[in-house]
């Protein structure tokens, strides 16, 4: 270590400073606000020079206690707590906390005082910074450092003391990008997906990223005891109530900052199914795979990886549940809900909500196709004769939107209060994306190679709605649908259609009953 970086003592009038307010400072740089613990020679002055700088000292009946709240403030702050004790039976009462902050990763320095030591500098205390960094970088932790008694009560020269800049934050690791991309194919494709926020989410922040996970994706989560809050209990996605059903038959879990301990019984049968697979969030690599063999690992900071998770789901095709779920949020409660269409309209019977009698028309008894258009100029003709304000949402499939798909003309003749969703798959029921499209017709003329069941990919339907005036969007992502509903709803001049892309794939959950899924294409 450098001269200019040693304290050394002072022989001359020059003003002095003992070691326990050089311990204070260097605390006190390294931005700790609270230190707990129990005083006794030699730390005593330690505490009395702790609170001078500002930081807060609570003193407690036992060094175990201590060694508990220091931790927890660590946890809350995500800058270490310390825990102030004397040697020998001090550190021993306080070995349980440290042991406790180790488990439960949270930031802890503990600072005990020993025996006198021939020290001819203060050297020890840029250990500071270094104990700082090794409590919060990384998987977060406890971290002691020992201060010899003669260090304590040591007189030197002020200026002869130089100050570590405070560490940095923690560097931010992100995961794989292979890695990435396998998770999100894996919940994308997982039929009971399940989500468990662990403690270590709540401690990286995440809580605004798993959120938007949360809802983009539909996830049912599960909070362990700390990970709740993250996203609030009373949250529709909370499968709390739920635990063990949850649990036991989810086909995908992914785990953010949760371990498979104990608290998730190891992640192991017969709590969880035996193919279940795990997708594991971490900061720590020798978490990964520990009592289960996760699908995926995902090893980097809870929050980057999340936003990493957050931009690959964007770009995967949207399925029904996430367009309804975002178009729910936005249905105006006095608007009439018109829908048509095989999965679309089965599908949306169940998410999307009506607050009034008699705002509600689909295929009916009957189950016809072809007249949801009908049926929206109805309902929009008696709103604008009723001068009500209403809006008519006509939500349609792709081919339920082909029977009747001129009557737009009519809807922008009368300038009608209608905005048309079509939720559009390439097909009844199913259809290709476009290169799947392109790589069939290969084999031979569409009449021969083109399943019953495809229309042809991506038809912009929103153009036949610009072609007689009104508004179209074609929109791909949930933000896309978000903002083209929100300015259809704004704008009371001109009717809308939103032309919105879906996975070709995409299909309603399982059903519990047969005849609900006979058909076997």
């Amino acid at each position: 270590m450098s001269e200019t970086n040693r304290a050394a003592r002072s022989d001359g009038d020059e003003e002095q400073v003992s070691g326990a307010e050089v311990i204070a400072q260097a605390l006190k740089t390294q931005e700790v606000e609270y230190m707990f613990g129990i005083v006794g020679i030699p730390v005593t002055e330690i505490a009395v020079a702790a609170q001078k700088m500002g930081i807060g000292y609570v003193g407690m009946r036992n060094e175990q206690a201590a060694c508990y709240a220091a931790s927890a403030i660590g946890y809350l702050t995500g800058r270490p707590g310390v825990c102030l004790v004397v040697s020998g039976p001090g550190l021993i009462h306080a070995l349980g906390g440290m042991a406790n902050a180790n488990m439960n990763c949270w930031p802890l320095i503990v600072i005990g005082g020993s025996s006198e030591r021939s020290q001819e500098t203060m050297g020890a205390f840029q250990e500071f910074p270094q104990a700082v960094r090794s409590s919060i970088y990384g998987r977060p932790g406890a971290c002691y450092v020992d201060i010899p008694a003669d260090f304590v009560n040591l007189q030197v020269n002020v200026n002869s003391v130089r100050y570590t800049e405070c560490c940095m934050p923690p560097p931010v690791s992100m995961a794989e990008t292979s890695a990435i991309c396998m998770a999100a194919t894996v919940i994308r494709n997982a039929k009971k997906p399940l989500l468990i926020i662990g403690k270590g989410a709540a401690y990286a922040h995440a809580e605004e990223g798993i959120r938007k996970l949360v809802e983009r994706c539909k996830l049912p989560f599960l909070p362990t005891p700390m990970g709740k809050g993250v996203i609030p209990d009373n949250h529709p996605n909370c499968v709390a109530a739920a635990r063990s059903r949850a649990l036991q038959f989810a086909d995908v879990i992914v785990l953010f900052g949760a371990r498979l301990n104990w608290i998730l019984h190891f992640g192991l049968p017969p709590r969880y199914q035996p193919d279940v697979k795990f997708i594991q969030v971490d900061i720590c690599a020798e978490e990964l795979g520990n009592n289960v063999k996760p699908a995926v690992t995902l090893l980097g900071d809870i929050n980057a990886v999340t936003k990493q998770e957050l931009a690959s789901q964007k770009s995967l095709p949207m399925n029904y549940y996430t367009v309804f779920y975002h178009v729910q949020e936005q249905l105006p409660r006095d608007c009439f809900v018109v829908s048509e269409g095989a999965n679309t309209m089965d599908i949306g019977r169940t998410v999307l909500q009506n607050y009034l009698p008699r705002h509600r028309l689909d295929a009916g008894t009957f189950g016809t196709m072809g007249v949801g258009l009908g049926f929206a100029i109805a309902a929009a003709i008696l709103a604008k004769a009723r001068n009500t304000g209403q809006r008519v949402i006509c939500v349609e499939g792709d081919s339920a939107f082909g029977f009747s798909g001129m009557e737009v003309e009519t809807i922008c003749r009368y300038n009608l209060p209608i905005i048309l969703l079509v939720v559009n798959n390439n097909g009844i029921y199913q259809g290709f994306d476009v290169d799947s499209w392109k790589e069939m017709l290969k084999f031979g003329d569409a009449t021969a190679v083109a399943p019953p069941v495809c229309l042809l990919p991506n038809s912009h339907y929103e153009q036949v709605m610009t072609a007689f005036g009104g508004k179209g969007y074609f929109v791909q992502t949930p933000e896309e649908l978000q903002k083209s509903l929100r300015e259809s709803l704004a704008d009371t001049t001109a009717p809308s259609l939103i032309n919105i892309m879906i996975e070709p794939q995409a299909t309603r959950k399982a059903q519990d009953f047969h005849w609900l899924t006979r058909s076997k294409i």
